[in-house]
């Protein structure tokens, strides 16, 4: 599920001067939408790049691949509408305007806009869910239960989008009944809870790998290869790294270069990542070879714990150098191995915590991520294929 932060600056916000404050916080921090009125989203647009989604009356223009920049990215009716509350709720949502307005072919709105003041709306809300890609719910007295009860009725019919006045109320939203809300609508002038809210959101929507200690079968001296360092745009914790391998299936947790030596400075943006033939573990489960990574490509880091997060390759450097050749046995009684530079600045991760590969002994028991799985094309699939 690919999570959202949506910011809200409407004019309940304040003045555009105050509003833009905000949006210009958003975009620093890495908000997904910013939800404005239809009269700003020509300006919101020149601050700069993000998605813009605009309340609308429900008449709204088709959008075609020439439309005009002042045209919002998603429409949402509800604002000043039955959604908010200006409007009584019809007794039969068959008569609702914004439910109409959602239903219209080929110029319907893209979301609905729903305040929940009481049960009822709770249902409008539901019906809303059903015909709207995206559904905005803000909670006026009770903020879990009207969620829950939608979380579990709604489903996959619309990305949910629960308004928030915090970080803290946004990984509520996210992890309530497990589930959680695909967005967030935040409402906040605040900097810091702007800033803490995205970084939320990449925490709850990223991968937990189950890592396990296998024994070193063997360890030798090879001779030179193409090494590749990844360098990445991001710096990296102490017990961060990436998982690299010759298989696939069984891949070896290899920690960044954060350490410092009395011979080369730390470089706590890179991993030494093995030969030019190996996998690196990318972001959505897959793999790509060392050798394909580029500027701009995406890989996974990986701490001690398999707590992930993604970081942007800045370059790929590749080299010649000499080589180890490392073999261990997984609790499975599978050997996976890989070639790793003979260096000292080279680190694994054995029961000791760091080890440089020239220190590792047939024995040490090392980290690696373990799937009795095959790829093809960097894929997942369900084939026998032997590696050696």
């Amino acid at each position: 599920m690919t999570r959202t932060v949506w910011l809200k600056a409407d004019d309940e916000v304040g003045d555009w001067e105050t509003r833009k404050r905000r949006i210009t916080a958003g975009l620093e921090a890495g908000v997904d939408w910013v939800l404005v009125d239809e009269s700003d989203v020509e300006r919101v647009k020149d601050l700069g790049a993000v998605n813009v989604a605009a309340f609308s009356n429900g008449d709204v223009h088709v959008m075609d691949a020439e439309a005009d920049e002042s045209e919002a990215d998603a429409t949402i009716v509800g604002k000043d509408g039955e959604g908010d509350g200006t409007v009584d709720l019809p007794s039969d949502f068959s008569g609702s305007a914004d439910l109409s307005a959602l239903r219209q072919n080929g110029s319907a709105p893209d979301g609905g806009y729903v305040r929940i003041f009481d049960e009822d709306y709770e249902a409008f809300a539901e019906a809303v869910a059903t015909e709207a890609d995206y559904t905005m719910v803000v909670s006026e007295n009770w903020q879990i239960i009207p969620l829950e009860n939608l979380i579990a009725r709604v489903g996959d019919e619309t990305h949910l989008i629960a308004g928030v006045t915090s970080a803290q109320d946004a990984r509520t939203a996210y992890e309530t009944l497990e589930r959680g809300a695909d967005g967030v609508l935040l409402d906040s002038d605040d900097v810091d809870e702007i800033r803490k809210t995205v970084e939320v959101r990449d925490e709850v929507g990223r991968e937990q790998v189950e890592l396990e200690y296998a024994e070193v079968t063997a360890i030798e001296q090879t001779g030179s290869a193409d090494r590749v360092c990844i360098d990445t745009g991001n710096l990296m914790e102490h017990d961060e790294g990436m998982l690299v391998g010759s298989m696939a299936r069984g891949l070896f947790f290899v920690h960044a270069e954060t350490a410092e030596s009395p011979y080369v400075a730390s470089r706590p943006f890179r991993v030494n990542a093995g030969a030019v033939h190996a996998y690196v573990r990318t972001p959505d489960g897959g793999t790509k070879y060392l050798s394909e990574l580029q500027s701009g490509d995406e890989v996974q880091i990986v701490d001690a714990e398999g707590h992930t997060r993604e970081a942007i390759v800045g370059r790929a450097k590749i080299e010649k150098r000499p080589m180890f050749r490392v073999q261990a046995e997984t609790q499975d009684g599978d050997r996976i191995e890989t070639l790793l530079q003979n260096a000292e600045t080279i680190k694994v991760h054995t029961r000791d915590g760091r080890t440089a590969v020239t220190d590792l002994e047939v024995g040490d028991e090392i980290l690696v991520h373990y799937e009795d799985t095959a790829t093809h094309f960097g894929e997942k699939i369900e084939e026998s294929i032997i590696e050696k």
